[in-house]
């Protein structure tokens, strides 16, 4: 299915993650775990900052800045995004629980 940056959660948001940076690794959390996205945010150079109650991530490749409640997830979607484009496909199996 297809699926806008800024509406992936969790394992769908991970797994793309894992897409734009062509990994073939088994799932690893990016968008929890800081030692994974951060070492993403470190070498892609994003921005991230807080604003107006959200975390803002901005990529330096590409103007794109998106936010969320956490910083990580604001980052991986900027990642993404910034190398997917603004919707990606997802095996639907990963969005099953997402609108919870």
């Amino acid at each position: 299915m297809k699926i806008k940056i800024s509406e992936l959660n969790r394992a769908a948001l991970d797994w793309a993650v894992g897409q734009a940076d062509e990994c073939d690794l088994a799932p690893v959390e990016y968008s929890t775990k800081w030692e994974f996205g951060g070492l993403i945010i470190e070498r892609e150079g994003i921005s991230v900052y807080f604003e107006n109650g959200d975390w803002h991530a901005k990529a330096q490749s590409k103007p794109v800045t998106y936010y969320d409640y956490s910083p990580l997830v604001a980052a991986m979607r900027c990642y993404v995004a910034s190398k997917l484009g603004d919707e990606v496909e997802i095996p639907d199996e990963l969005l099953e629980g997402e609108s919870e």
